[in-house]
């Protein structure tokens, strides 16, 4: 039987590269943060109540696109680790808000240099202006709303 032509093909495929360099980086980061007890799901909810200056548990469980359980159980080990609280909201006491703790904050700054130190393992063949490049690429195609699909959360959000 004779091969099946592929006619307009490019010459390089990307998704099997970015598939392994994305394993690495993530097997990294994850070495990296476990000695601050932390986990890639914990540095995102952390970063998340950075960014908004503290947030409602309802909304955050929203924005990470979990659960409202798995949130609970995120936030009880964050909790437990005095890196969050959870207060009462003073216009609704139905609603918790949650808020880095000055804790939080010292390792969520540990927890990114130490990530910045497993990116530049992985990358540190590139020099600044190939990583600028990457970068930009790599945003560009994040933030390309053309080629979402319907229900697509990295569409829906900028997650750069």
């Amino acid at each position: 039987m004779d091969p099946i032509p592929v006619l307009n093909q490019p010459v390089h495929r990307s998704g099997a590269l970015l598939d392994y360099v994305a394993r690495r980086i993530r097997l990294r980061s994850e070495s990296v943060l476990a000695p601050l007890g932390l986990r890639p799901r914990h540095l995102l909810a952390m970063t998340v109540l950075r960014e908004r200056g503290g947030s409602g548990q309802q909304e955050l469980a929203r924005t990470l696109e979990m659960d409202g359980t798995n949130v609970v159980g995120l936030l009880n080990d964050l909790e437990a680790d005095g890196l969050v609280e959870r207060r009462r909201s003073p216009e609704d006491r139905r609603r918790h808000i949650v808020d880095l703790t000055g804790a939080g904050v010292e390792r969520l700054a540990k927890a990114e240099f130490a990530l910045a130190a497993a990116e530049n393992e992985v990358l540190g063949m590139l020099d600044a202006e190939q990583r600028e490049t990457l970068y930009g690429l790599l945003h560009q195609v994040v933030n390309d709303v053309t080629a979402c699909t319907e229900g697509d959360p990295v569409c829906t959000e900028n997650i750069c």
